[in-house]
């Protein structure tokens, strides 16, 4: 069997970059067909921690980590569900007087932006979340980042994409795509082959496969988060908390059950193929414990990983092809992206529609790598 279909814009990737994407399009009357190998969510969208931070993002990123805080604040009216959004605070860690001192001046950078952090010392810290342990030096509070629930999040995107008249294909996997001068062509699985004035690229950990095919040489590879979840617990941390270089992050749903990441897993570039990794795994748990004591007795009842596109300069390719007219990319955000997609999804409607965006997208270029 065979189906040759057209719209104004073919989307390959339904993660929550494509979601969003196809919304915002549908939003602005542009028909959009969206193929998705898997499930809508289900690889980097849905397995991710489930933070909503801007705080601690590079300088690049913040007017487009602006861009979607503000669209998160209304998600129910734009998706139909809150999907657990909480805004928390995100609660940056110091352990030194020079971690402090990368803490204060990043605060600094930040403002130029209008995000606002809070500097907090070691007694004001301990005071305020007495929960902490003992190796905490100060930290940093941005108390209108939060977090919500990714099962969620993207599926939401996806349903609210279909409720405007988006045509998505889950199970439908892109193999090809070509340009014509005037038309891409894409080809896809069980025979179905799309025909569309605009191509989006927002094939995740496998987007440089699908630029490759256009001339454009990206070095990306895929990471495996760890993550793992405890048993649920009496209420105890607000706040979405992270160190500073990393090593672990957690947060406390609604329930008490709390979420924590750090470390890698394994895996491959393929659906089904990860598996989080017990020794890196049990090194972040015993940070986590170190500076949230009441951890040290929690139950974990599952853990899991995914697979997620990274770059060499932890920055994502979002904009323009430079080979291609009408092709736009967006992938690679090196585990960083949950917070953005909102804001992406704008974007790239808006470089469909009418060529630009306002958001400063330049360091995104996608031939930086080839400069």
């Amino acid at each position: 069997m065979s189906e040759h279909l057209t719209a104004d814009v073919a989307i390959i990737g339904g993660g929550l970059m494509g979601c969003s994407a196809a919304l915002a399009l549908r939003r602005m009357n542009r028909s959009v067909l969206l193929l998705e190998q898997g499930w809508c969510g289900a690889q980097a969208s849905g397995v991710n921690y489930g933070g909503v931070r801007r705080q601690g993002r590079p300088e690049t990123q913040l007017p487009l980590a602006q861009r979607s805080h503000a669209i998160w604040q209304g998600l129910p009216q734009l998706v139909g569900s809150s999907c657990e959004y909480t805004v928390s605070g995100h609660l940056k860690l110091a352990r030194s007087d020079a971690e402090m001192g990368l803490l204060e001046e990043y605060r600094e950078q930040a403002e130029k932006f209008g995000l606002q952090l809070e500097i907090l010392g070691r007694a004001a810290l301990r005071q305020r979340y007495p929960w902490l342990g003992d190796k905490v030096a100060g930290g940093s509070l941005c108390a209108s980042d939060g977090h919500a629930n990714p099962r969620l999040v993207a599926a939401a995107f996806a349903l609210a994409a279909k409720r405007h008249g988006a045509d998505i294909r889950e199970g439908a996997t892109a193999e090809t795509a070509t340009f014509d001068g005037t038309r891409f062509t894409v080809r896809a699985s069980k025979g179905l082959e799309v025909k569309a004035k605009f191509l989006l690229n927002c094939a995740g950990a496998w987007g440089a496969a699908f630029a490759e095919q256009f001339g454009e040489h990206v070095p990306e590879f895929p990471i495996f988060p760890n993550m793992w979840v405890t048993e649920p617990m009496p209420k105890l941390v607000e706040p979405n908390v992270g160190i500073v270089g990393g090593g672990f992050y957690v947060r406390q749903v609604a329930r008490g059950n709390f979420v924590l990441g750090g470390g890698r897993g394994t895996g491959q570039l393929a659906i089904a193929s990860t598996r989080p990794a017990s020794a890196s795994m049990f090194a972040s748990m015993k940070l986590a414990c170190e500076f949230i004591p009441a951890l040290q007795n929690a139950l974990v009842i599952r853990s899991w990983t995914g697979v997620e596109g990274m770059l060499p300069d932890h920055q994502p390719v979002l904009g323009a092809s430079v080979t291609t007219p009408g092709l736009f990319h967006a992938f690679g955000f090196s585990g960083a992206g949950f917070q953005l997609a909102p804001a992406v999804g704008e974007v790239l409607a808006d470089l469909v529609v009418h060529g630009v965006t306002a958001t400063p997208i330049q360091a995104f270029r996608i031939d930086r790598f080839s400069e």
